[in-house]
This record gives structure tokens, sequence and C-alpha cells, in this order.
């Protein structure tokens, strides 16, 4: 049976809206869009059982429309109710054994147009988050985006978005990912290794008529 992690997050209760200061976009005075701070939080966690040689983190939001149509469109919603796909924000594989938490803003400052470069950091080992997809073809963003890029739900989504961050403690120093990898190869390199996880959530919208 895999044991739980205690997992923390500095910056809102786990359950409570997320601060701007994390997010990738944030609700402007006026307009529909802003640029959020787009800072990593401080994450840290406890409980790793013994065996334990590395850690993986793995942040989703599993509310995003499935259908793409009509978001961000003036004078449309996206319903509530539309079928719902995960976003990977934040892809971290083989963090040391050593380590119980990544300080603010080790993962990032900022909003990088084009992307962060994804590979080998000082506390694991980068994967591709889904803002890749997302801006794929965008002459201005386009690029890979590795590591932490925080929330930036539709601006006229009625479903309020629920961000995961998850700890994975495993039985492997690495999952011996190379290349370009995300999410779903993470999740998949972890099949039989999870020694432990623990979750902590945060909630996010940029529509002004959803309570957070």
């Amino acid at each position: 049976m895999t044991q739980e992690l205690k997992v923390g997050i500095e910056g809102w209760p786990s359950g409570a809206p997320i601060p701007s200061k994390f997010a990738f976009g944030k609700i402007p005075q006026e307009g529909r869009f802003e640029l959020g701070g787009n800072t990593s939080p401080r994450i840290s966690w406890s409980g790793a059982p013994e065996g334990t040689r590395s850690f993986a983190i793995v942040c989703h939001d599993p509310d995003v429309p499935s259908v793409g149509d009509d978001v961000n469109q003036e004078g449309k919603v996206v319903p509530a109710d539309l079928p719902r796909v995960d976003f990977y924000h934040w892809v971290l594989a083989d963090i040391p054994a050593d380590r119980q938490s990544i300080a603010e803003g080790e993962a990032s400052t900022k909003v990088t147009p084009r992307g962060k470069a994804a590979g080998s950091k000082p506390y694991g080992t980068a994967g591709l988050n889904n803002y890749t997809n997302w801006f794929s073809g965008d002459p201005d963003m386009g690029g890979d985006y590795a590591d932490y890029d925080g929330p930036c739900p539709p601006w006229n989504d009625m479903r309020l978005h629920h961000y995961h961050f998850t700890v994975y403690a495993l039985d492997v120093e690495s999952l011996g990912l190379s290349g370009v990898f995300g999410g779903p190869e993470v999740l998949a390199a972890m099949e039989g290794h999870v020694l432990a996880k623990g979750s902590y959530i945060g909630t996010y919208t940029m529509n002004p008529d959803v309570i957070a």
C-alpha cells in the first residue's frame, strides 16, 4: 500500500485560491487578461519512507476544457458541464532523495516568452508542461515550456479550476527519462516505483463571474 507524504505550500491554505503572484495570468482592472507573477511557490514534503531514492513533482489541472472552440471568445462562455481534460503545469523528475523542499522562485520567477529550458536543474530534471502545446504556432510565445508555469484558465470559463500539486517518493534514483517528456511520461515511468505520495490543492479563475 502506498504511504502518504505530508506536502505543504507557502502562499495559500490547501484548497484555497492561489494568489496571482503564483499564476501565469490574472484578472486585470480593465480588459480580459494581464500577466501574473508566475513565481513557483515554496513546496515542501516530509514523511518519506525508508528506501526512498528520489522524488517527483507533478502539478496538474483536471478542469481544462476538452474543446477549445469557445475559449477566450468574446460573447461566448465555456459551460461548466463541458467535459474536461488534464493540463500539466509542473513536471519535475529525479529530485534528489536528500531534498525536502524547493524554494519559492527556484523553478520560475516570471512569465518567460517561448518558455524555459527542460532538462537537468539543481533540484531535479524538468519536463515540459502543457503551455508547450497551448502556444504551439504562436510567433511571439511558441516554444518549449518546461518546469513550472502557473494557472491561467480561460477568462470565459464558468468552472472553477483546481490545481493538484502532487509529490511522489520513489524507489529509484532516476526514472530514466531522456529527451522531451511531459506529465504522462513521468506518470507512466513511475508505475511500480511509488512508495508514498501526497497532494496540496489550490483553486484559480480568470472569470470575475466565477466565485473562487
